[in-house]
């Protein structure tokens, strides 16, 4: 008798699901203009571009050689470039604390090239800290430490620009449709939406004249359509937490973690620590 012989079965790719996005083109031309405008006379947004890729520069030299070998004091100093981690990670980053956060650190970050197992890392990371509402910011840390060292395969992910559980961020402000404030937008807060969102914008971009610096052009105008939210709507945490502007691109740089550089060239950091740092010469603007 003949036995046939079975092929083993191989494992399944994990696909990412990337949702459908629709996006106002008119809301997406008026910020881009109003971010050209605005940015001009502090040199262009080409000083954002710039100062993001200096950021991501710094990123990956601190975690050059792994988590492991990560110093606290660098990595103070990465938090001043983290709008909605900074403030609240301070509890943290003693002695004792920063021992796990840099074990969690580096599960998060190992085999990042497999980009399929982006979203259980993130959730993962996630979990090496309480899980209440006082912690949610341990999301955001996630998305830029990934973005910042990673930025060709991770889109920034943080919730103020998708949170799906309380239906805000960028996504809602720029979703084309008819009363969108009043409007659940029922897509998940997942690698894939984000990926889908930056490849949106990358396109929007080449269509309107961006041929360079698409990755940080995206970044630019993502928090730039957040600075004009928290401009025109912001509740009163967000007036606490974002002082009055004194130009109108404050609120850019502040999502961006570039307020440190301010618009007539202030190179200094309000680092976590709250003493005033001098960035290092690199950094500087001009």
């Amino acid at each position: 008798m003949a036995w046939a012989l079975r092929k083993s079965a191989e494992p399944e790719t994990p696909v990412v699901e990337r949702p459908e996005l629709h996006l106002s083109g008119p809301r997406l031309r008026q910020t881009l203009e109003l971010l050209i405008a605005r940015s001009e006379e502090q040199g262009g947004v080409e000083r954002y571009v710039e100062a993001l890729k200096l950021k991501a520069q710094s990123f990956k030299q601190a975690f050059a050689d792994g988590s492991e070998a990560l110093d606290i004091d660098a990595f103070k100093d990465l938090c001043a470039l983290m709008p909605s981690v900074r403030r609240r990670i301070r509890p943290h980053l003693s002695t004792a604390g920063f021992a796990p956060m840099k074990a969690a650190m580096g599960a998060l970050l190992d085999g990042r090239t497999d980009t399929t197992t982006t979203d259980a890392r993130i959730d993962g990371f996630e979990q090496a800290f309480p899980r209440d509402r006082a912690h949610r910011w341990v999301r955001d840390l996630a998305s830029e430490l990934l973005h910042n060292i990673d930025p060709e395969r991770y889109p920034p992910m943080q919730r103020w620009i998708w949170d799906a559980g309380t239906n805000t961020g960028v996504l809602r402000e720029i979703w084309w449709g008819d009363n969108v404030d009043h409007m659940m937008i029922n897509i998940p807060d997942r690698y894939g939406t984000f990926v889908m969102l930056r490849e949106e914008l990358s396109q929007f971009l080449t269509e309107n004249g961006v041929f360079r610096d698409i990755l940080q052009y995206v970044d630019v105008v993502i928090a730039h359509v957040y600075a004009d939210y928290i401009g025109e709507q912001g509740n009163q945490y967000l007036r606490t937490d974002f002082a009055t502007p004194e130009d109108p691109m404050l609120h850019t740089r502040r999502m961006l973690g570039l307020d440190g550089v301010g618009a007539k060239g202030l190179t200094k950091l309000r680092a976590i620590d709250g003493d005033a740092r001098v960035v290092d010469d690199k950094m500087l603007l001009n």
